[in-house]
């Protein structure tokens, strides 16, 4: 593993130093974008520079310089090959005093690149008792105030299931910890509108445009109760759900037939660095 760091290259991302009272840090001031690897090549790398800037000036920081980000990147996976492997950019606020107030220091930039196993091939869910707030001011920006997620999962994982699904203050479903969901409902596939407070997914995206979704805020009731449920994110890519909730569902043809566009089509966005 290698981390870059404000332009500094470590073999041991332990011994990287940010500052104690980095906004990042104490308040969760920050924003992020994790990119799969394939055979040294990071997947959709534009897309999720597009969103880190999207999520950057929505949560009120200056745009960070893709430039130096595209350095980091290149820093780190030039040091190792990665066959499957997870890069994460984290662009925080940087050091500031301490409480809700920025400071005036230049940010914090992050660039770290892992070893990863795939996915399963199958996964079960749970819905969890939290709303997701469509109306928060962060709502639907990639943001490293992570700890409802951390708590969502928590709870899916003491239920025996791998991802939590929040509805939102509506009662529609939103979204997962850290995935998009897609379900079929007489023969259609659905996604939730952004409109939900859901994330913009790179993956959700792709899908939307290579397989087609109709986009529709809706009771999480119907979900629940859906033909066909999958999850997509970038670890993920598209994964069929076999049980939600005491339920279990099969891996219908709409979903076999959204894993097979996407593993066709996944070459498209690997591009190297």
């Amino acid at each position: 593993m290698h981390a870059w760091i404000d332009g500094e290259l470590l073999a041991d991302p332990e011994a990287g130093v940010i500052s104690a009272t980095d906004h990042g840090f104490t308040v969760g001031d920050g924003v992020f974008e994790a990119v799969k690897v394939v055979d040294g090549r990071p997947f959709a790398l534009d897309l999720h520079l597009a969103r880190l800037v999207r999520s950057a000036t929505g949560l009120g920081l200056d745009a960070p310089d893709l430039d130096a980000v595209r350095r980091g990147v290149a820093a780190v996976l030039g040091e190792q090959h990665l066959p499957l492997g997870r890069l994460r950019i984290t662009l925080t606020a940087g050091p500031a005093p301490l409480g809700s107030g920025r400071g005036s220091h230049a940010p914090t930039l992050v660039v770290v690149a892992v070893p990863m196993q795939a996915s399963l091939a199958t996964t079960s869910i749970v819905t969890v008792p939290w709303p997701r707030n469509e109306h928060s001011a962060i709502a639907g920006l990639k943001t490293t105030s992570y700890a409802e997620n951390v708590v969502a999962l928590a709870h899916a994982k003491e239920r025996g299931a791998t991802e939590a699904i929040f509805a939102n203050t509506a009662g529609h479903l939103c979204e997962g910890t850290g995935s998009n969901v897609f379900y079929v409902v007489a023969g259609e596939l659905r996604t939730p509108t952004l409109a939900s407070g859901c994330l913009a997914g790179v993956t959700r995206a792709l899908v939307l445009d290579w397989c087609g979704a109709r986009e529709i805020d809706g009771p999480i009731a119907v979900a629940e109760a859906a033909d066909e449920v999958f999850l997509v994110s970038t670890t993920r890519d598209v994964q069929p759900v076999t049980r939600w909730g005491a339920r279990d569902l099969p891996v219908g043809p709409v979903t076999r037939a959204a894993a097979e566009t996407w593993a066709a089509r996944e070459l498209e966005h690997l591009v190297p660095v």
